[in-house]
Parts: C-alpha cells; sequence; structure tokens
C-alpha cells in the first residue's frame, strides 16, 4: 500500500516562506514583471483589438494555456467589454469571459480567463489553476473549512468565496489573495507535480472523496 502524503497545514510561517522562495525564482519573477508591464503599462486598454490580441497571445505562451485561436480569443474579450469591470473588480466577469465559441465549438477557457483578468486586477481576482484546485479540496477534506463541490470551483464567484474563506480559516488575513493565490500554486505544484501515478492515486482520493 502506498503511504499517504500529509501536506503541512497552511501557517503565517509557511506562507511567508513560499512567498520568499517565489521571490527567488527568477523564471517566474521575470515572467510576471514582464505580463505587469504589458499588462499594465504598455497595453492597458481592453477595447483595441491589437492590445488585446499582445496580451492573449503573451499569457498563451507563457502559461501554454493551449488557445490555437488567439484572434478569436481577442474578439470575444472586445466583444464582452471588460474595462470598467476588471477595473472595479465585478468577479462575474471570469465566467463571461471563459465561454466563448471558436470555430462553431463552444469552448470554456475557465484557467486562461482568471489569468486574464488577474494580470489586470491581481487584488480582486484569484488564478484559478489546477493546483490550487487540488490544494483547496485537499484541505477540505482534511479539515473541512469549507462546504464545496468540485464543480464549485468552476464558478468564478464561488471560488473566490473558497479562497477567501480558506485563508480566513486558517488565520492568513494579513495576506493579500494575490499572495494566498501565490502560496497555494507554489505549494501545490511542489506537493502534486512530483508524486508518482500510484501516489496520485491515493491522494486523489484523499482529495475527492467518493463523489466528488
Amino acid at each position: 500500500m502506498v503511504e499517504q502524503r500529509k501536506i503541512p497545514r497552511p501557517t503565517a510561517e509557511l506562507v511567508i516562506g513560499y512567498l520568499n522562495k517565489w521571490h527567488r525564482l527568477e523564471k517566474y519573477t521575470l515572467q510576471e514583471e514582464s505580463l505587469n508591464l504589458l499588462f499594465r503599462e504598455l497595453c492597458p486598454r481592453n477595447d483595441h483589438i491589437q492590445h488585446v490580441l499582445l496580451k492573449v497571445s503573451a499569457l498563451n505562451d507563457f502559461y501554454s494555456t493551449n488557445i490555437f485561436d488567439t484572434h478569436s480569443v481577442a474578439k470575444h474579450i472586445i466583444d464582452i467589454g471588460v474595462p470598467d469591470r476588471l477595473i472595479t473588480g465585478d468577479i462575474s466577469v471570469v465566467d463571461e469571459l471563459a465561454e466563448m465559441k471558436i470555430g462553431g465549438k463552444a469552448r470554456k477557457f475557465y484557467s486562461f480567463a482568471s489569468k486574464y483578468c488577474n494580470h489586470h486586477n491581481p487584488e480582486a481576482f484569484p488564478i484559478y489553476d489546477n493546483y490550487v484546485d487540488k490544494m483547496l479540496r485537499y484541505f477540505r477534506r482534511l479539515d473541512n473549512f469549507a462546504e464545496f463541490r468540485r464543480n464549485d470551483l468552476k464558478n468564478y464567484v464561488r471560488f473566490v468565496e473558497i479562497v477567501k474563506l480558506f485563508r480566513s480559516s486558517y488565520g492568513l488575513d494579513q495576506y493579500s489573495l494575490r499572495e494566498i493565490d501565490i502560496y497555494l500554486w507554489l505549494a501545490g505544484k511542489e506537493e502534486f507535480s512530483q508524486w508518482n501515478v500510484e501516489k496520485r492515486k491515493v491522494t486523489d482520493t484523499l482529495v475527492d472523496g467518493a463523489c466528488d
């Protein structure tokens, strides 16, 4: 039987350790600085297709989001009208941005949409990705910090609520949503990406539960 690995419970000291580690990772910090320059200084507008297309293309490259038709995604962002909603932190825009049609087929680029909004307003829009998803579900199973099912994490308004509950439940309110975002992603990447297939099977049982 494969031994289940236990992930350390979040503490203020643990979070600050991961934040310090993040700042020492040149690949990610330079990528972040480059995207911040593009999104907030060079191409801040979301009503010009040229600005949006450059940002979609950069995100797609840096995050490997597998968007093969960046032009259609850029036009979708223009069409739904996001400028003021990003500034005011209207989190309902993420689900709307994620749902689109490409080549006549319905697609959902949920993680990409959260990243696009995050790089305009990181304090309002935490990023959803696979590692964050696994971390939140792991600690739900371990400590029941919030009641939710996996599909709830794919509703962005609910996802933000769950991240905030995670932060408050573990006494981490001194950290911004962006800092919690970094901790969840980096810790999740370390904890989940290095496990072999058999360990993942055991952990997924703990993370998912029998019917979630």
